[in-house]
């Protein structure tokens, strides 16, 4: 087995995959620096991020499969599932071997599981999208935290922008501890680390804006009056707000 050896990037993955093809490396295994110092059993490849090789094997995957399943590929690889990068190599390789299109090939284990691990990541991502709740800082910066179970970040960048396009803003992953920062213009990606506990009520008072407390009781009202006791229903709304979310969000504390 060769355990080939990349930093973590999409790019670093496609070339990876290139450089499995270019050097005929055998039994291929691919794996993030983060997660491997070596093999026992075979040897090492080390993988260096190549922009030329990573947009070759981009253009190759994409004059032969859809531009939807170009897009499956890139939501699988942001689940970070262990050993995601060898279910997309087979995938990869079996579409490369194939003289049809093998997109809908559900008998074939990896297709079947990239079609649900892609749905998996798009129905948090939307999650995302409806539970993000932006509080303003002193400096007129509005911030949130989130949890996600899967790396979304890159897939709701655009819609944030769009959406709060006169604003400043920053997203920040609280689990891979970095976040996407809006200035007005344009979205970049930061890495922070934050120290204090930010749910801590005297920590929020020194970084919130003074009206910061009065709009979150307005939202609080909010739902509380479009909220009809008679049609309570908790099983219902736990399957579509799961309690992993309610910390971050106003109206749950």
């Amino acid at each position: 087995m060769t355990v080939v050896v990349y930093d973590g990037s999409f790019e670093g993955l496609l070339t990876a995959v290139f450089e499995i093809y270019e050097y005929k490396l055998p039994q291929p295994f691919i794996a993030r620096q983060t997660a491997t110092t070596g093999s026992l059993f075979g040897e090492t490849h080390i993988v260096i991020t190549n922009v030329e090789k990573s947009t070759r094997v981009y253009q190759k995957i994409k004059a032969i499969v859809s531009l939807k399943t170009i897009s499956q590929l890139y939501d699988v690889y942001l689940s970070e599932i262990k050993e995601i990068e060898n279910v997309l190599l087979r995938f990869i390789q079996y579409a490369l071997q194939s003289s049809i299109s093998i997109e809908n090939d559900y008998t074939n284990a990896d297709v079947l599981l990239i079609q649900q691990t892609s749905k998996k990541v798009n129905r948090e991502k939307h999650r995302m999208k409806a539970f993000v709740r932006f509080q303003l800082t002193k400096d007129q910066l509005y911030y949130c935290i989130i949890q996600p179970d899967y790396n979304v970040l890159p897939l709701i960048g655009k819609h944030f922008r769009e959406r709060y396009a006169d604003q400043r803003w920053l997203i920040y992953d609280g689990l891979r501890k970095y976040g996407l920062y809006y200035n007005g213009e344009n979205i970049e990606e930061v890495q922070m680390h934050f120290e204090a506990d930010l749910n801590n009520e005297q920590n929020l008072a020194t970084l919130h804006d003074e009206k910061e407390e009065l709009y979150q009781q307005l939202w609080k009202q909010y739902f509380s009056s479009v909220n009809i006791q008679a049609r309570k229903n908790m099983k219902l709304h736990i399957r579509h707000m799961p309690k992993r979310y309610w910390r971050f969000l106003v109206e749950k504390q």
